[in-house]
């Protein structure tokens, strides 16, 4: 086997959408199948046919569990695909959580717009059911971490801890004696409740996440930080909302507030976390207590501090609470989830306070907060915004360009090819320049729905 297809059908020239298809005269594999985000343009994409049908596809390698990477599975599986997807056992957990979450906002999204009227479309229909997402859960197979695992003929993977989320891994394959490497979403170093990501040591063809390829995250105590803003809301009577990503982000978060609260640095106010699928991936910290450093005892008095909120009546006695507060909720980039209803109430009032805590892609509302938009759109309706937005990078689980060069750092032999991939532009132009002045490296950045061969021969 000498020729290597590789198609680049998502995650190339955006952080979002993340697929991969690598193909050989007999196989067809699939790196991460994610559901793009953000900009109106770009999630129209999700609707596309697929380049190559489903069902000539064999197998699908998951990086881990976030929507970006996972998405558009049981739309792969509804429209042909019947072979395994693998992935880590606990990225298997937090993509079924993540894939219910999803597909019941997708039915709910189609039946509000067609009662409300406010779609396009006469019969306004789901990206994809419950029923798909069964379908879909039918076919994940866990593989151990560090174990290699055939493929085909000339093919065999494996995953490798990379910190980032509870689970997530990069890829290495071996194709006729060459490495393929997919970084996924690289993690930090100094992560709260995740070990150090490992690091490749060979990898003749290098896909490389981007997302903050162009900036290194802020040196600063983040738990001075919530100190200081959680101590100015309650001195002005007000809400702290903490938009956050219901997987890994919220449960780091909950974390930090409650040895705030231990250590007498914040009052013993309320603390609200909202969201249903939040708590499900922190019941995934008791079942794989080895993929994190997060201590048991620490965990249940965590859980025991804060208001866990599942029902939705509880999320309206959180709203009508008076008294200063604290609500962490879902999703990151305010995008969907329980935030919305928050917003929707308290946007508009100065005394709240938005911390944003994670990244937040290109035309997603969080976007448009941090770039001082005045208003924004929810439930149909136009909420001026008077809260004060902040922004903390330093609670970003993505690592930053130094760490992004750091994790390659143990690749002695220059790649064949470098892809950067998952970064908006003007990210993986800075870190392209970076790996070509400082490592020698040659870099290439693919666009949408690109296909490059190579021959693994000449590697």
């Amino acid at each position: 086997m000498n020729g290597l297809k590789i198609h680049f059908w998502g995650a190339a020239g955006c952080v979002t959408g993340s697929k991969f298809l690598l193909e050989t005269t007999s196989d067809r594999i699939l790196v991460d199948c994610g559901m793009f985000q953000g900009l109106k343009h770009i999630r129209q994409r999700n609707w596309e046919p697929w380049p190559v049908p489903p069902s000539e596809i064999q197998r699908v390698l998951i990086t881990h569990g976030h929507l970006d990477h996972v998405g558009m599975l049981p739309r792969l599986v509804r429209d042909g695909f019947k072979g395994p997807i693998c992935g880590t056992a606990p990225s298997l957990e937090v993509a079924r959580i993540v894939l219910e979450d999803s597909a019941k906002i997708h039915e709910e999204e189609a039946g509000r717009a067609k009662a409300e009227g406010y779609s396009r479309h006469e019969v306004p229909l789901p990206l994809y059911t419950l029923e798909d997402v069964r379908a879909t859960l039918a076919l994940f197979e866990p593989i151990p971490k560090d174990h290699w695992e055939s493929a085909g003929d000339h093919l065999k993977f494996r995953f490798r801890f990379n910190g980032h989320i509870l689970g997530a891994c990069f890829i290495e394959l071996v194709m006729a004696d060459r490495h393929i490497v997919f970084s996924g979403d690289v993690g930090r170093p100094a992560d709260p409740l995740l070990a150090p990501p490992e690091r490749p040591v060979r990898a003749d063809v290098l896909f490389l996440e981007s997302t903050y390829g162009n900036k290194n995250h802020p040196d600063i105590d983040i738990e001075s930080s919530l100190q200081e803003h959680i101590n100015a809301t309650i001195r002005e009577a007000g809400v702290c909302i903490i938009p956050s990503f219901a997987v890994e982000r919220l449960q780091t978060v909950m974390y930090l507030l409650w040895k705030l609260v231990r250590a007498n640095r914040i009052p013993n106010l309320p603390i609200y976390a909202d969201s249903p699928m939040g708590e499900n991936v922190l019941d995934l910290f008791a079942r794989f207590p080895h993929w994190h450093k997060l201590p048991m005892e620490d965990y249940r008095q965590m859980r025991r501090q804060i208001k866990v909120i599942s029902e939705y009546r509880d999320t309206w006695k959180a709203i009508d609470d008076p008294r200063p507060k604290i609500v962490v909720a879902g999703s990151g980039m305010l995008s969907g989830g329980r935030v919305l209803t928050y917003l929707s109430q308290l946007l508009d009032r100065p005394t709240t306070r938005i911390l944003l805590v994670g990244y937040q892609a290109e035309g997603t509302r969080g976007r448009n907060l941090l770039e001082g938009a005045h208003e924004l759109k929810i439930f149909g309706k136009y909420i001026p915004v008077a809260a004060k937005v902040i922004q903390l990078d330093s609670l970003s689980a993505h690592a930053d360009q130094g760490e992004l060069l750091d994790w390659v750092s143990d690749i002695s032999t220059p790649p064949g090819y470098i892809f950067l991939v998952h970064g908006e532009p003007t990210a993986q132009d800075a870190l392209r320049v970076k790996l070509e002045n400082e490592k020698g490296w040659l870099v290439r950045i693919p666009g949408h729905m690109e296909t490059i061969e190579i021959n693994t021969s000449l590697l």
